[in-house]
């Protein structure tokens, strides 16, 4: 794939540690999307999360509906909706709703829940995740396609259920399956011709399961009829950028050692062993995160590229490592200078430069002697011809 079909985003789980107000988190989330409205980025995905602390949107669609209100272009996406804890028509229902709030800029992001916490809290039993989420994604696609559906699992039933409401967006809005592990995701994307959203940073062994993965999504998509296409592959990389490597290095110490923590003590697929005691040096020599300059990001996303044979989108993974105004300016940096890069936004520009100073020497004479020329006494003696 060509660099210059890249789009950017960021993926909001959100990380948050448990010293600061919540009431306060939820607006700084709503000034964030805010502010990558303004520098450009083109889609945000929310988490749905139920326990451990950290991640604590609870109800992305909503979140999302306050988000839209507040920005113009920027698209946002569930990240993800947890399909076993949900009735699927209602969950396809606020879906649709959502889809016309924002007049198409919204995205449904699907998957079986990252925390055994939350299934647990729930009654569900963690081995049947991935199997309820398929069954409701099977009615979701159906009902999203106007069908009147009748269906009956151990954990729902739908008696001649149809939505009252069209899609905004036709066919449908943009969706997109969670896939961390398991090619279970890639399997169900492929089934129903959607999109997929990978977390796993930009490791050698990471770069070989989005290939191998995305191979699965296309086999599974061929024998089921459907198409997918490499440009609604996201795959989303933990980043924190400064002025210099040294700078960046000093910023995450405000938290990420905590974030460290939580990482370890909660989430199930830990990126991060226990025995690690240095995560800083653990992340970045094993390419699990990007924290240095926009030259490593830039480095970091080609290899990327190259290595997993290609992606549509680059999420940028939200977290606290850094106080708000270097996260800020973590943004800000990624936005003026890797964005552009790989859009080629200032190919123009440098092919302007590079004309103007390969002609100056032949123009340079030239404009010497029409200066000279008006700085002569002027032969009329001021009078008009």
């Amino acid at each position: 794939m060509k660099n210059d079909r890249l789009r950017f985003g960021i993926f909001l789980a959100p990380f948050h540690a448990m010293a600061t107000s919540p009431t306060l988190f939820f607006q700084r989330d709503l000034e964030l999307i805010d502010h990558l409205d303004r520098l450009g980025f083109d889609e945000a995905w929310i988490g749905e999360h139920h326990s451990g602390g950290y991640e604590m949107i609870g109800a992305p669609e909503v979140f999302i509906a306050a988000a839209a209100e507040r920005t113009s272009r920027i698209r946002l996406g569930t990240g993800v909706k947890s399909l076993p804890l949900h009735h699927p028509f209602i969950l396809a229902s606020t879906m649709v709703q959502l889809d016309h709030m924002t007049r198409g800029r919204a995205m449904f992001g699907v998957g079986p829940g990252a925390l055994p916490t939350d299934a647990a809290m729930f009654g569900i039993d963690t081995r049947d995740t991935r199997r309820m989420m398929g069954e409701s994604l099977d009615i979701i696609m159906r009902l999203l396609a106007g069908e009147r559906v009748t269906a009956e699992t151990d954990w729902f039933r739908l008696d001649d259920a149809k939505l009252q409401l069209d899609s905004f967006t036709q066919p449908r809005m943009d969706m997109a399956v969670t896939n961390v592990r398991s090619p279970s995701g890639a399997r169900a994307a492929g089934r129903h011709g959607l999109g997929m959203l990978s977390l796993g940073g930009v490791s050698d062994d990471a770069l070989a399961a989005y290939n191998a993965n995305w191979t699965v999504c296309e086999e599974t998509a061929s024998s089921h009829g459907q198409t997918v296409d490499r440009r609604d592959y996201r795959v989303a990389i933990f980043m924190h950028l400064a002025d210099s490597a040294a700078q960046a290095r000093e910023d995450v110490k405000f938290g990420l050692d905590g974030w460290a923590r939580y990482a370890k003590d909660i989430l199930p697929f830990s990126p991060i062993p226990t025995e690690v005691i240095d995560v800083y040096e653990f992340l970045v020599e094993n390419r699990r995160a990007v924290i240095g300059t926009t030259s490593d990001a830039i480095a970091a996303i080609e290899r990327a590229q190259a290595g997993s044979g290609g992606f549509g989108v680059v999420l940028f993974m939200a977290q606290d490592w850094a106080d708000w105004g270097a996260t800020r300016r973590s943004y800000e940096l990624f936005a003026h200078h890797v964005i552009p890069h790989f859009r080629g936004d200032l190919d123009g520009r440098r092919t302007s430069y590079d004309f103007s100073k390969s002609r100056l020497v032949n123009l340079l004479a030239a404009a010497h002697e029409a200066s000279d020329a008006a700085s002569k006494p002027d032969d009329s003696g001021g009078k008009d011809s």
